[in-house]
């Protein structure tokens, strides 16, 4: 692929589809642009004006603040780690794949120079970008996505930085421990940096580390669904938090052989990939032959992050076996294509809250444009290469897309796990 068209499916996108165009994605046409291609220049179009601003230090000085209607009065300066960190957790795995020299390539290696300064600008005092760490409770949120990026890139992203960065970084992770999170899908905020920590060598709190695997599981009410504290909600932060950062916390716990209170991690991480996978299950049904899905529960102006559990589990090569790589990679193209065929997602080239679209109304008292980064969530699978089967299998339609053609299509029952 020319570099020029790879550019060029930041901008085309979804504006390509017509009215019927999800229902198109499997009949390509001349004008259309393959799925990785797609992906790959949505992504980039995303994360390129937050990178390019924040490696000079100007994200601050060019990132317009929105926030919601309801906004809660709290300093809005936590927008700026919320942007970064919850951006970078999703881009990192692309950022991961080995140098090549594609215009994929290219683009990757520009922005994982940038988000490398980022980094440092991130933890610098006296940097005009530098973070807020120490104001408001929501670091403790926003500081987990950012430590989730190192742990999945860390040859990328960690290994290159240098000492001072490095040293700056865990001191912010660990002052971060200031902030007690309320009992809730926080506490998995709260492991996700101690995991980090753990991983590289500093000292774990292993009490955090327990409490959000203990409380996860007890929440857990069947089916692969899990509530979020004492009662249930009907959203889709199970996919923002539960399940992705559930096993990704287990796995470095494991992995590092770190205290555990009950039988063998092993044990506990297999039974919640299992768990995700059943999730996982759902929110391939949820895609409407359109490719456009549900919009309930809070925080819908997260977008694709709806759908991060098909995404990591498609990067781990861990899909259930009702789901083929071909049927998810072309469910989630529907649904990005969706979702982003609308340019008021965008303004001045950074997002905007919304759902399809701008739609400030839809944001949640705790909400600004930098929170909805979490988007890029929905991107996993490009951390896989373009030679992987995930983008060569032939498209497939999904659940929905055959139900509704009068097809044959699977019966869906329960799990017991």
């Amino acid at each position: 692929m020319h570099k020029r068209d790879f550019m060029k499916a930041a901008l085309v996108g979804a504006a390509s589809l017509g009215a019927g165009g999800a229902a198109e994605a499997a009949k390509p046409t001349p004008a259309q642009i393959d799925d990785r291609a797609y992906m790959a220049g949505l992504l980039e179009k995303i994360a390129s004006p937050v990178l390019s601003a924040m490696s000079k230090g100007e994200l601050k000085k060019t990132f317009l603040l929105e926030l919601s209607p309801t906004w809660d009065g709290r300093d809005p300066s936590v927008a700026y780690l919320e942007c970064f960190g919850r951006m970078i957790s999703g881009l990192s795995p692309w950022l991961a794949l080995p140098e090549d020299d594609t215009a994929e390539g290219k683009v990757r290696k520009r922005l994982a120079e940038q988000a490398l300064q980022a980094y440092a600008h991130s933890v610098d005092p006296k940097s005009p970008d530098y973070l807020t760490w120490r104001i408001h409770g929501q670091a403790l949120v926003d500081s987990a996505y950012f430590t989730q990026a190192l742990l999945r890139a860390p040859k990328a992203l960690w290994e290159p930085l240098d000492a001072t960065t490095k040293k700056r970084i865990v001191e912010e992770i660990k002052g971060a421990r200031r902030f007690n999170p309320p009992i809730s899908n926080w506490l998995l905020f709260a492991a996700m940096n101690e995991a980090f920590l753990l991983q590289i060598g500093e000292e774990a709190d292993p009490l955090r580390l327990n409490a959000a695997v203990r409380a996860i599981n007890d929440w857990y009410v069947g089916d692969g669904w899990i509530k979020d504290g004492a009662s249930f909600h009907f959203d889709y932060y199970n996919a923002f938090v539960m399940h992705p950062m559930m096993i990704q916390v287990l796995e470095i716990m494991e992995a590092n052989k770190a205290p555990f209170w009950k039988d063998n991690l092993t044990k506990w991480r297999e039974l919640a990939v299992k768990r995700a996978q059943r999730y996982a299950e759902h929110l391939e049904r949820f895609v409407s032959p359109e490719g456009t899905f549900p919009p309930f529960g809070r925080s819908l102006t997260y977008r694709t992050a709806a759908f991060q559990p098909l995404a990591l589990l498609s990067l781990r090569k861990q899909l259930p076996t009702k789901l083929s790589e071909g049927q998810v990679r072309s469910a989630l193209t529907a649904v990005h294509k969706a979702i982003f065929r609308h340019e008021s997602n965008f303004k001045g080239g950074f997002l905007t809250i919304g759902f399809a679209g701008h739609n400030p109304a839809l944001g949640d008292w705790y909400s600004n444009n930098g929170s909805m980064y979490i988007t890029t969530e929905g991107f996993l699978a490009l951390g896989l290469p373009a030679t992987d089967s995930y983008w060569t299998a032939p498209a497939q339609p999904w659940t929905q897309k055959l139900a509704f053609a009068g097809r044959p299509f699977q019966k869906d029952y329960p799990v017991d796990y």
